[in-house]
């Protein structure tokens, strides 16, 4: 599917090489506000790390990530990283600019992208992690009843230093919705 429609005010496309300036200028802008709990910030210097990182997704069949616009303004990215079709599990990551923090568009976004992956691909489980201190982000799975799993010690490099992830479940026979 190449777009999906969240709302009057919210949809969701997939990425597209052509998008890379649009999200290059939002990280370049967002850079010290995303960088706190998104390690790929530090790594994307330059449109074409951009461009290389939206090629690479397009082609590697493990990951289906959406650009999101909220009144037609790109607002940031969510998608299922590390789709296994074989054990119908994903994990669900995203990101926000900045500016667009507080609309309620990641919860509104991950619960249509959760009955996508339960109705579409087919999938029996949706995980998703947050670094341990990443409040707004955890936010998101304790609001839609996700179950908390446990620690992910030393799960992510954040500059140089691993931190915990706490780990975030939902089954496709739960109720997720709040």
């Amino acid at each position: 599917m190449e777009h999906i429609r969240i709302n009057d005010k919210l949809r969701l496309e997939r990425v597209k090489t052509d998008m890379a300036p649009v999200i290059f200028e939002t990280i370049n802008r967002d850079r010290e506000y995303l960088k706190k709990w998104l390690p790929f910030v530090n790594y994307t210097l330059e449109m074409s790390d951009t461009e290389r990182f939206l090629e690479s997704v397009n082609n590697n069949g493990k990951d289906e990530i959406f650009s999101i616009w909220y009144n037609e303004e790109f607002a940031g990215l969510i998608g299922f990283k590390d789709i296994d079709r074989v054990n119908r599990k994903t994990e669900i990551g995203y990101w926000l600019a900045q500016k667009m923090q507080g609309k309620g568009i990641i919860t509104d976004c991950v619960k249509k992208l959760c009955r996508y992956a339960f109705q579409k691909l087919k999938m029996n489980r949706v995980q998703i992690k947050v670094a341990e201190q990443n409040a707004k982000s955890e936010a998101i799975p304790l609001k839609l009843n996700f179950s908390f799993e446990g620690i992910e010690r030393a799960g992510e490099l954040h500059e140089d230093k691993f931190v915990n992830l706490k780990v975030y479940s939902l089954l496709a026979n739960e109720r997720f919705e709040d």
